[in-house]
């Protein structure tokens, strides 16, 4: 480590102002031109390959070519192979003390991009949270959820809890809970709804939809229609069709219950106590007489 440092004092002490312009050309040139080739590769990809293999294949080809170019302004400073390595290995050491979360989260990175769970453009859960993924990248998942606000997540917390991805197929189930009142005809409630599924756009004919009786609430008979629709809009569908079944059901005379509270005073009053007076003409408080 002595030897290396010694060597790499002895370099920067060479430097002369021609060789450092000439570097600086060489990370100027180099910058620019991976950069080219980075937007070149994706334009040439699109299409071919998914959007996160464009990105990645694009990101790898402009580290390379701006590595090979950095190396040449470091030999242009008068920095030998050596002195790079050791350079490199004393980097490295200090880097494996100061970053094992990283070193992590670099390896989890690694195995997401393997697996592909998911991909840019995709919805998913992670706990508690719901967004579109706008970039996969080595070490973390930057999600943009549906209030717009920007969620990092380390790619080692993504490894290690359960992911969603919402938008993995094409078609999604809506399962719509309702509630009618016990004098309805559940035969007539469910022609109701079969009719409404298929008079809507979005509701899809194949699979067919889906009608279930779930439990006897405490104020109605709670059902569940479920109804099959294509994952783009799906949100606004759902909304469309529980307004749709609103609005028929009060047409048609169906009830939607709510629960009752009903409220009593169960206090009593007390009743007056039997006040007689005794010969000495003062007040006596004695039991009343059953």
């Amino acid at each position: 480590m002595d030897t290396s440092l010694a060597l790499l004092g002895e370099a920067v002490g060479k430097l002369h102002l021609p060789s450092v312009i000439k570097a600086f050309i060489y990370l100027g040139a180099g910058y620019i031109f991976a950069r080219m080739i980075g937007f070149a590769l994706k334009r040439w990809l699109k299409g071919v390959v998914s959007i996160h293999n464009t990105k990645l294949l694009s990101r790898i080809a402009f580290y390379l070519i701006f590595g090979l170019f950095t190396v040449s302004a470091m030999w242009e400073l008068g920095f030998n192979l050596q002195v790079l390595l050791g350079a490199a290995g004393i980097f490295t050491v200090a880097l494996g003390f100061a970053s094992q979360t990283s070193a992590s989260n670099l390896i989890s990175g690694i195995f997401l991009l393997s697996e592909r769970p998911f991909q840019i453009d995709d919805t998913i859960k992670v706990g508690d949270t719901v967004g579109e993924v706008i970039s996969i990248d080595l070490l973390s998942v930057k999600l943009r959820t549906f209030d717009n606000l920007f969620v990092r997540i380390p790619n080692e917390t993504l490894i290690k809890s359960e992911i969603t991805t919402l938008t993995m197929f094409p078609i999604r189930r809506l399962d719509l809970l309702l509630g009618v009142a016990y004098k309805e005809n559940l035969e007539n409630v469910r022609d109701i709804l079969l009719e409404i599924a298929d008079k809507n756009p979005h509701c899809l004919d194949n699979p067919k939809p889906q009608f279930f009786v779930k439990d006897f609430g405490s104020s109605s008979v709670d059902i569940q229609f479920s109804v099959w629709a294509k994952q783009e809009g799906l949100f606004k569908t759902r909304t469309n069709i529980l307004m749709e079944i609103k609005n028929v059901f009060e047409k048609r005379g169906i009830e939607i219950p709510f629960p009752h509270i009903t409220l009593t005073d169960n206090r009593t009053t007390p009743a007056p106590p039997f006040i007689t007076e005794d010969v000495s003409g003062s007040p006596e408080q004695t039991a009343k007489p059953e």
